[in-house]
């Protein structure tokens, strides 16, 4: 069956990686990456393995390509998987910071700000409504009547909502660069942060069901799923010894030796 190729997404996007391209002349051990015939030399991608025909250079700036401890691979396979799934599980977690790091600033702005505003958003009601509204009184409309529930709410309560959600927003942050660096406790992290509201997310559901939370509860599933499974947590299928063979069996010389063509 066919499967998707992180390889042939990054090529696109980046390039091929290609080596020998500027040398002179070739060696019979670069024939594993490149190889000259019928006045072509064809040049194999060290990532997505495709092989790509080009004239040989009309000034090379080096007389052969350089040696294998010279060049730098890229990564492929499970490795190269991990790596754009992870860091966007990172950018997933970053906008979840910039997210909460505003809402608890502006948390704390309007508990510092309480009374005026409190003043302000009644003389607005009264003038919609036409009616005496104040904090006592009648706010009709759910909109309206959600807003007048805030400011009912004590400036010792608002505070520590803003330090709850500036505490979740540092949590984001630390995973966000955890998981974009690969390591493995940001992966824990991460699962752990992700299950342990999950009960919330489905009793928010249970309430009122919208795209965006069904939408973030799929997401977040997704991602809990994907750590436990493919990255081998808590020594599913192997634990942590398994994830780095496996990982390791894609990259590396001996990868491409027998990944290479029978017949070059």
């Amino acid at each position: 069956m066919p499967r998707f190729h992180w390889e042939l997404l990054v090529c696109g996007l980046r390039g091929h990686r290609l080596i020998g391209t500027d040398s002179a002349r070739l060696r019979p051990e670069d024939a594993l990456y490149v190889d000259e015939r019928d006045g072509l030399r064809w040049y194999r991608c060290l990532r997505c393995d495709s092989w790509l025909p080009l004239p040989p250079p009309e000034r090379p700036a080096r007389e052969t390509p350089p040696d294998r401890d010279e060049i730098e691979l890229p990564l492929r396979g499970k490795a190269l998987r991990d790596r754009i799934v992870l860091r966007l599980i990172a950018i997933d977690r970053a906008i979840h910071f910039v997210v909460l790091a505003g809402l608890s600033v502006a948390v704390a702005l309007f508990a510092s700000h309480e009374m005026r505003l409190r003043a302000f958003f009644y003389r607005i009601v009264n003038a919609v409504q036409g009616s005496a509204a104040g904090p006592n009184g009648t706010v009709h409309g759910s909109f309206l009547h959600r807003i007048a529930h805030v400011f009912d709410l004590s400036s010792t309560t608002l505070y520590w909502v803003a330090a709850a959600a500036g505490a979740y927003a540092i949590l984001e942050a630390v995973e966000a660069v955890g998981l974009w660096y690969q390591q493995r406790w940001a992966e824990y992290l991460t699962f752990v942060a992700t299950c342990v509201f999950l009960p919330y997310e489905l009793y928010e559901l249970s309430r009122t069901l919208t795209v965006f939370k069904v939408g973030a509860l799929v997401v977040n599933l997704a991602v809990a799923a994907y750590l436990l499974w493919a990255k081998r947590l808590f020594g599913v299928r192997g634990g942590g010894a398994a994830d780095e063979r496996a990982r390791a069996a894609d990259v590396g010389w001996d990868a491409l030796e027998r990944t290479a063509p029978t017949s070059r």
